[in-house]
């Protein structure tokens, strides 16, 4: 039986080499490569053929430069065959509820053995299922129960859209267009210290949390033209 192709992006080194490590020894899985972090794994996927790119990727939430959420956002856009199985140390509602807005196959706590992560990847491959460790699936069925009415994102009044100042547009429309703290601050000339201190700013006024509620909330308005 052909192995599954998997990649693994979290940017603690001895975590995913070790859980590399340990995948290699199936005769179910191979790990094609490791990513530290979204960047660097968005820009591996650009320079591997299509041959060389995995079925499965493990994914982290919590990285610098850009999150698991906000990866897996931008690159199901770009790859949508490709299934991500987020593999995180969080199981709050929130992480739960973005991972899945954002389009994650399933979600599994970091201590889970690695005969259930290899079993997980091979459900979600070969029988289309949604893995999920189990104090996960019952924390999603809570959130469907208590759901009767759909989640309302705040709406904005045109003058709260205005109180983002000029510079703080500038620096959502970078977000929107997949460029990383660093990137931003070159464009503008200015540090990545003062993104970070106006990207804060920008949560705060959208009444949001994180870069993937920021781009919904930019997508929907169609404040950039693209």
């Amino acid at each position: 039986m052909k192995k599954i192709p998997v990649a693994i992006v979290d940017d603690k080194r001895l975590l995913r080499n070790t859980l590399s490590e340990q995948l290699q020894y199936s005769k179910e899985v191979e790990v094609l490569f490791t990513a530290e972090h979204g960047i660097d794994f968005l820009q591996q996927m650009e320079e591997k053929q299509p041959t060389q790119h995995p079925l499965v990727v493990l994914m982290d939430i919590e990285m610098p430069e850009m999150d698991g959420l906000e990866t897996v956002l931008i690159a199901k856009e770009v790859y949508p065959d490709i299934q991500f199985l987020m593999l995180t140390a969080f199981s709050e509602d929130e992480k739960i509820f973005e991972a899945v807005r954002v389009g994650a196959s399933g979600y599994l706590l970091k201590d889970e053995k690695i005969p259930r992560i290899i079993a997980s990847i091979q459900a979600l491959i070969e029988e289309g299922s949604v893995p999920m460790s189990p104090i996960v699936a019952r924390k999603t069925l809570a959130m469907l129960r208590a759901t009767e009415k759909p989640a309302q994102q705040p709406i904005l009044t045109e003058t709260e859209i205005n109180f983002l100042s000029d510079r703080e547009m500038e620096i959502l429309n970078g977000i929107v267009d997949g460029l990383n703290y660093n990137e931003i601050a070159e464009k503008l000339y200015i540090s990545p210290h003062t993104v970070r201190k106006h990207i804060a700013n920008i949560y705060e006024k959208l009444h949001v949390s994180n870069k993937t509620a920021a781009i919904k909330i930019a997508l929907k308005k169609k404040w950039f033209s693209k």
